[in-house]
């Protein structure tokens, strides 16, 4: 008889939790993580470090490496210093630029990798994308995405405020990237995985309704979970195309026009899906998406992180340029500078101050 369903690349193993840390022995002893124990772990001398000394007595075979940075050149460096042990898998513990090196090494050297995320910043905790920094600036590599996530409720909320703000910006934002392919498909023909399209936008879709807060257990949770399910979105369509539409071509605009002066991964995607939103028509959403940023603490102005109208509407002119060959609502509307002005005054109005 035929296989009837597709095999979908995911963690063997999803812990979100208050308290999950305590218990990342036990997962890592899983028959598929670890028979020997031998584990290469990779922290940050930040947040990382603090915990090692904590979960360190309950690792004894483990090997601790750490990171200096999120670059390229750090990335090969771990890599090249695991090849002399002979380890079951790598651990990334910290943040996304910990989490991102650990992800090229261990698929540099060819062993499974557990991710264990001490914020909340952006969807590549689970995603089979590396984002690393490099001479041209910054550039994304292909990666098993892990094959088990932590993430400890409690480490999270140690964490700045902002990681978690960023993160709703993020996941916020695939309501957008899913509609821009969607119109993709219908303009262009683009096919579309349904399956994908469907865990993005229910991730985004989740946190921005959930009436919780940053503090709320419960809203961090959601958060997490789906920030973990657009990431396997991701590997089931193949590349970014369920989280990564016009939202995101204004935070690589921003990222490369101003590198100095750029805010946060999700801050800038939160704002870009607000406005790509308003652009395709979608108004009465794009002024909910508004009211749900603003209440999280994000920005849906381009002066709230520092940047004027004139900036704004650079960064907006050059997006499109910052991902050839994807279709979005800017590449659709091929809009020029004096209509890109029009059209953030009428938004300016719609969403209120």
């Amino acid at each position: 008889m035929p296989v009837l369903t597709r095999l979908i690349p995911s963690p063997v193993v999803v812990d979100i939790r208050p308290g999950a840390l305590d218990d990342l022995a036990g997962v890592l002893a899983d028959e598929r993580i670890s028979h020997s124990g031998r584990l290469a772990v990779a922290v940050s001398g930040g947040s990382g470090a603090r915990l090692r000394e904590r979960i360190a007595p309950s690792l004894p075979g483990a090997t601790w490496y750490e990171v200096g940075g999120g670059t390229l050149d750090d990335a090969v460096r771990l890599a090249d210093e695991m090849k002399s042990g002979k380890y079951d898998a790598v651990v990334g513990l910290g943040g996304g630029k910990v989490i991102d090196c650990a992800k090229f090494a261990a698929a540099r050297v060819g062993l499974p990798l557990v991710a264990v995320a001490t914020n909340l910043a952006h969807d590549g905790l689970c995603s089979p994308v590396a984002t690393l920094d490099n001479d041209a600036g910054r550039g994304s590599y292909g990666v098993p995405n892990p094959i088990a996530v932590v993430i400890d409720l409690n480490v999270i909320r140690e964490a700045p405020v902002r990681f978690v703000r960023s993160g709703i910006g993020d996941v916020i934002s695939n309501i957008s990237a899913v509609a821009d392919w969607e119109l993709a498909g219908r303009v262009n023909g683009e096919k579309i995985d349904g399956l994908a399209a469907a865990m993005a936008r229910q991730a985004g879709e989740a946190v921005l309704r959930h009436p919780g807060g940053v503090g709320d257990d419960a809203f961090l949770q959601v958060l997490a979970e789906a920030l973990v399910l657009t990431g396997i979105s991701m590997s089931v369509s193949g590349d970014s195309r369920p989280s990564s539409g016009a939202c995101h071509e204004i935070n690589h605009a921003f990222d490369l026009l101003y590198p100095k002066r750029a805010a946060a991964h999700g801050e800038q995607c939160g704002l870009g899906a607000a406005f790509a939103m308003y652009l395709r028509g979608a108004h009465e959403e794009s002024a909910h998406m508004a009211e749900v940023l603003r209440r999280h603490g994000l920005p849906v102005l381009p002066e709230e992180i520092g940047f004027t109208l004139d900036e704004f509407v650079r960064a907006v002119e050059f997006a499109p340029e910052t991902r050839p060959g994807r279709y979005t609502i800017l590449e659709h509307l091929d809009l020029k500078t004096n209509q890109i002005k029009d059209i953030y005054a009428d938004y300016v109005k719609a969403i209120g101050s």
